[in-house]
């Protein structure tokens, strides 16, 4: 069971997190006031002192905290460590992400430490800080207090001395000479506020954000919601029935990041930090070979060619900074893809984030890259790649290195649907005023005799995914698209389902003996397992009428998807007879 100490947005995004495995966890807030939607997640309220912890994680058999509280909520925190060590609980710090500390600002370390040389100070703290600064108003210095317009905050904010005309309510603002705010990070509005602040002229102190004495009790430190499933996973591996994994992008930014530390820096660490497209940092184990870094890539449960494979990075000297690929990593030999071709199969996003990593990693304080030049090789690409859609999409060579988040969700669909869209951009770019999308290969090689003279980028398999696959026809702008289905899936898309994996859609026999009492078709199909059964039940004179029958429903869940083209819809039988 999992405790999750909560009342943040990262509590929120912790809660999505858990959500996605399907079993019981509890939330807690302090408060009770969040409106946060809890499906399998049960919510509790109230403070709760370190002895409140212990009891209850004996009590729910707690064995994992995650600690995603405000932070500044330091008794907090130091409460969870406490329970802890005592319980030998493992607990993951879910961290806020935060802005480098701009020295145009002021920066201080507590509440004595406001200057006292301003006439008027607008307070961000929060209503709990209204009794720290009220020996400001002593001194003579007007203070305005911005709180949330609720009843708690206003009557807490009474209690402590504050008066009607002293308050401000969120998102309002107040003129004032200077503004205190605390270093709350990014999803604390920690920029809105100097934004604001910085346009209205205004002199900002900043209340930097207390330092946690977690890290002597080695918690797991994660800042995005990737970086927690991860170590939910490697902390509770039963919480979740399939693990997340790494793309090959994130794979050669950690190799490639731990290579540029060998060469610049002499340092060989076991994990180097990975900065992924959502600004989230994770860590990323990688090795070292001779005269190169390597990360192996780890799939997690999502079936993959490349899982297990040796991702390698090598970094020299070089007069400008160039990413380059090496041995198994393919070569693009047809347009439609972020590069023309001739260029190393690296897509756009893990060039962005090799480069944003040796950036921020290594040059924290110029926008200038280093003049390197990093290669990436994968030397089991080439054989890999020949069981990948790469041949399909004239990828030669090797693999490809992909990945627009970083991580690999388990099955996940994104990661399909984007190599689906890969397939419909090159079939674009082919010149071809037609796609033909199929379900695999059988399918695909019976429809390929209608469409001899079209050239192979034009056949894309869509899996299951019908309805993703047209939308992107139209987003690309297709004309003409044909879709080539067998009856299995045809069954399901009639019904209207537009995924048809088995997880999604079953076959519906009551949908299936409605169509044939359209076609005036009696058959007993009570027995039946496989919708391709149909074939051989349905007389010869029946088999068009039903055949067009069946197209027609499709049609009628396809065509709005597809709203300036024309659709063809091909049911193909088991041996290869088309009808239309």
């Amino acid at each position: 069971m999992i405790l999750v100490f909560g009342g943040t947005t990262e509590g929120r995004k912790a809660v999505e997190v858990l959500e996605q495995a399907g079993k019981v966890f509890y939330y807690s807030t302090k408060t009770g006031e969040q409106d946060i939607a809890l499906h399998h997640g049960k919510r509790i309220d109230g403070a709760m002192d370190a002895e409140a912890i212990r009891v209850f994680c004996q009590e729910h058999d707690i064995r994992l905290i995650v600690d995603a509280a405000h932070p500044f909520a330091s008794q907090l925190h130091e409460n969870i460590a406490q329970v802890s060590v005592s319980q030998n609980i493992p607990v993951i710090r879910y961290e806020r992400i935060y802005p480098p500390r701009d020295p145009e600002m002021e920066w201080i370390d507590d509440y004595s430490q406001i200057p006292t040389d301003i006439h008027t100070l607008l307070a961000t703290t929060g209503v709990q800080s209204i009794s720290h600064l009220k020996w400001l108003e002593k001194l003579g210095i007007k203070v305005i207090y911005r709180i949330l317009n609720r009843e708690s905050s206003i009557q807490l904010a009474h209690l402590q001395g504050a008066t009607d005309n002293q308050l401000c309510f969120y998102p309002q603002t107040a003129d004032a000479e200077a503004v205190l705010m605390k270093e709350s990070g990014e999803s604390g509005g920690f920029n809105e506020k100097v934004k604001e602040a910085k346009e209205k002229g205004m002199r900002i102190i900043v209340l930097k954000r207390p330092q946690l004495s977690i890290i002597n009790y080695q918690f797991s430190i994660v800042n995005g919601p990737f970086g927690l499933r991860r170590a939910v996973e490697k902390l509770l591996p039963e919480f979740y029935p399939l693990h997340s994994g790494l793309t090959t992008g994130t794979c050669a930014t950690a190799a490639a990041v731990a290579a540029t530390l060998r060469l610049l820096k002499n340092e060989m660490p076991d994990e180097v930090p990975v900065l992924l497209p959502n600004g989230e940092t994770i860590d990323v184990p990688v090795g070292y070979g001779d005269g190169y870094a390597y990360c192996i890539k780890e799939a997690g449960d999502d079936p993959d060619v490349t899982n297990g494979v040796e991702v390698r990075a090598s970094v020299k000297h070089a007069n400008v900074f160039e990413i380059r690929g090496g041995e198994g990593v393919g070569v693009f030999t047809l347009p439609g893809f972020d590069y023309p071709p001739g260029s190393p199969a690296i897509n756009k996003a893990p060039r962005e984030m090799i480069e944003n990593n040796i950036q921020t990693i290594l040059s924290p304080l110029t926008s200038q890259l280093p003049p390197l030049i990093i290669t990436i090789s994968v030397p089991q690409g080439e054989e890999i790649a020949r069981r990948t859609f790469n041949p399909r999409l004239g990828i030669e060579g090797g693999i490809s290195i992909i990945g627009v988040s970083g991580i690999v969700m388990p099955f996940s669909e994104e990661a399909f649907i984007e190599s689906i869209r890969k397939c419909m951009t090159v079939a674009k770019a082919s010149g071809s005023d037609r796609v033909v999308i199929n379900s695999g290969g059988k399918s695909e090689r019976f429809v390929k005799a209608l469409y001899s003279k079209l050239p192979r980028q034009a056949f894309v398999e869509y899996g299951n995914y019908i309805g993703e696959t047209l939308k992107i026809a139209h987003e690309l702008g297709f004309k003409e698209v044909t879709l080539g289905v067998m009856l299995g899936k045809a069954v399901k898309l009639a019904a209207g389902h537009l995924d048809t994996h088995s997880r999604k859609s079953v076959m519906d026999k009551s949908f299936i003996q409605q169509m044939l009492t359209e076609v005036g078709c009696d058959i007993d199909i009570s027995e039946m397992t496989l919708a391709r059964e149909l074939w051989e039940k349905l007389p010869s004179n029946k088999l068009n009428t039903f055949a067009s029958t069946v197209i027609r429903h499709c049609a009628d869940y396809c065509n709005p998807l597809l709203p300036n083209g024309s659709l063809t819809i091909l049911l193909i039988d088991d041996d290869g007879h088309i009808y239309e």
